[in-house]
């Protein structure tokens, strides 16, 4: 998702006039130096109950007050416009979405609605729209799936505000903390596998829905094996089929040659047409039938003690998920458009608009890169759209709720999985296994914990290789034996570059990472073969230290057992390139006056230089060329 969003996010507003396009870009920088201010206002304010002070707070974290004040009357056209055309795309995938997560499909809007006011009010993007997701309703269906006793539609309604609330405070004491850097868990390639395997799940899960029956499979093996018995069994309602197929060519086809026409829109209305004109809820078609009318007043949701456990453990990866992807959107579009975007704040945003969902019957939900796109396309200016799209919902749920009943469950399916089709990156797949092949099995690992343990313990997984890689990549560090080359400047490996010329009875020793208590152990044992290994025998080993950017007290235990041992053996040992906070810490260590201050040299050249100096060793190849840097 990360890598869709940034794609579509360059791409150009297709729509746009160059005198618009030039407009545009000044409006946004305009809208971007009263941000700033804002946060400037916040960080120096001139008086404690000032405008710097108390405003520049609440501009800081109700981002909406900064929006209210600095609203243009040119502004309210395009955001209306924005506004109908949102819409037209919000209500199917929100009813849709719903359905996916195991919801009614009303809940789906009343999701939307909240998402969009709560993050207006707090979200610091100008654009960006919240919603439900595809990606993450099969996570929430997974969650609360177990814990609901029975068919119990209202007690799936209150464990799903639940888990919105949950979610919704992880991520506001994510932002509040300054931990936004929390999505760092879930790297490229690991984040690439899970989307995959949900693209799956949400494809296989939706199949049955399309063919106009229903399953009992409760994992993807059984719904595949269920979907395929049910069409031998003759289940398949073909009428049901027709409309779903025919909504997923005209939504590809359609959007392929006329991108700005919501197809979604038009597939929706189409299907309803049908289904009234030939009466085909009567001939086995199902229908999503008459809305309830109205909009919920906030709830707290009630829920049993011994489910906010399995909730809260689901909150927390419902909450890396979102913020990662929410945070990747931000980014995407605040660099098209000149923006400056506190990832933090987006955090808190995205907690409020949570908060919200689960008060109003709704469930968590993230940023949606297809529906900001086409907010951006249409020439959306502010977050005014988004309320005026939530309005439109609740107006429609008030006084047309019967409007959508003849929407046949096809055709939600067909939404979905033309949705599920944006989750698939294969492209990316095809790249890591090229390039970088234990990413790419990363990436393998995750998508097959998706689809063959389940989506929560997926993420869970994903979590795990991301961090099983980070600390392999650390644990085993790739180390290096330097000299030097004739005709080029510096020092360099010599297994890429066997003839570089080594200096007699002198090891230049690389070690690419900083030593802990994982690979201090491997950075003895690899100096160890290294000296070893040096024709001559070794009298003085330098380690290049740029990579090494900190060592832990077992690594300082580790030197200190080394330094013994060299002592045993008149071999001396220096650092050169050691940063100075990583010198500090040897001196608290006692390790620094150990090694001797001489032995601490600015770069390897000055301790090619020295040594040679010291011993009457030639510094370089005497029949080469260049000279000690």
């Amino acid at each position: 998702m990360l890598r869709r969003a940034w794609r579509t996010a360059r791409c150009p507003n297709l729509s746009q006039t160059a005198a618009d396009a030039a407009c545009r870009s000044s409006t946004d920088r305009t809208v971007s130096r009263v941000a700033a201010d804002a946060s400037r206002d916040h960080l120096h304010p001139s008086t404690p109950d000032g405008p710097r002070g108390v405003m520049g707070v609440l501009q800081r974290w109700v981002p909406g007050i900064t929006v209210v004040r600095t609203y243009e009357k040119g502004w309210l056209r395009k955001d209306l416009i924005a506004a109908l055309v949102l819409t037209a795309l919000l209500v199917p995938q929100g009813m849709a979405y719903a359905e996916l997560a195991g919801l009614p499909a009303v809940t789906g809007l009343y999701t939307t609605v909240a998402a969009l006011i709560g993050y207006a009010i707090f979200g610091p993007s100008r654009i960006m729209v919240l919603g439900p997701d595809s990606s993450l309703a099969p996570l929430i269906a997974a969650i609360i799936a177990p814990l609901v006793i029975g068919d119990s539609p209202a007690e799936a309604v209150a464990l799903a505000g639940m888990l919105a609330i949950l979610a919704g405070l992880i991520e506001i004491a994510v932002g509040l903390v300054r931990l936004g850097t929390i999505t760092d868990l879930l790297s490229m390639p690991v984040r690439v596998g899970y989307l995959n395997g949900i693209a799956l799940l949400v494809l296989v899960s939706q199949l049955p829905k399309l063919f106009g029956f229903s399953t009992d499979g409760d994992g993807f093996i059984s719904d595949v094996i269920e979907f395929i018995k049910g069409v031998a069994n003759g289940e398949t309602v073909a009428a049901a089929l027709l409309l779903g197929g025919t909504a997923i060519v005209l939504m590809l086809t359609g959007r392929h040659f006329a991108p700005r026409v919501p197809w979604v829109l038009v597939a929706v209305v189409a299907a309803i047409a049908v289904v009234a004109l030939f009466s085909l809820s009567d001939e086995g078609v199902s229908v999503v039938g008459v809305l309830p009318s109205g909009f919920p007043s906030p709830t707290f949701p009630s829920v049993s003690l011994d489910d906010l456990g399995p909730l809260l453990v689901g909150a927390l990866g419902i909450a890396i998920v979102s913020v990662a992807d929410t945070a990747a959107l931000s980014r995407s579009f605040a660099a098209k458009r000149g923006d400056r975007v506190d990832q933090n704040q987006e955090a808190v945003g995205l907690g409020m608009a949570n908060l919200a969902a689960g008060l109003f019957q709704g469930f968590p939900m993230s940023a949606s890169s297809s529906r900001t796109v086409v907010a951006d396309s249409v020439g959306a200016k502010t977050q005014l759209t988004g309320v005026i799209s939530a309005v439109a919902i609740i107006v429609l749920l008030v006084g047309a709720n019967g409007l959508l009943a003849n929407l046949p469950s096809s055709v939600l399916a067909a939404v979905v999985i033309v949705a599920s089709f944006g989750l698939f990156d294969l492209k990316t797949l095809r790249w890591l296994a090229r390039v970088r092949r234990t990413d790419f099995a990363a990436a393998v690992i995750a998508m097959l914990g998706v689809i063959l343990i389940g989506v929560l313990e997926g993420l869970l997984i994903a979590i795990a290789v991301s961090l099983a890689v980070f600390i392999w990549k650390r644990w085993r560090p790739h180390t290096a034996i330097l000299g030097r080359i004739t005709g080029a400047k510096g020092y360099h490996d010599v297994e890429r570059h066997p003839d570089a010329y080594l200096v007699p009875n002198l090891l230049l020793f690389r070690f690419d990472s900083p030593i802990f208590f994982a690979n201090s152990g491997f950075f003895e044992e690899q100096l160890g073969h290294a000296i070893d290994a040096t024709p001559g025998g070794v009298s003085r080993v330098v380690v290049a230290a740029e990579p090494i950017t900190d060592i832990d007290s077992t690594g300082a235990e580790m030197l200190e057992l080394l330094l013994d041992d060299l002592d045993a053996r008149d071999i001396e040992f220096a650092f050169a390139e050691l940063k100075g906070p990583v010198k500090d810490r040897l001196r608290s260590y006692g390790l620094y006056d150990r090694i001797g201050d001489q032995f601490f040299y600015p770069t390897l050249g000055v301790a090619v230089t020295a040594y040679a100096e010291e011993t009457g060793a030639p510094s370089r190849d005497p029949g080469g060329a260049g000279q000690d840097r």
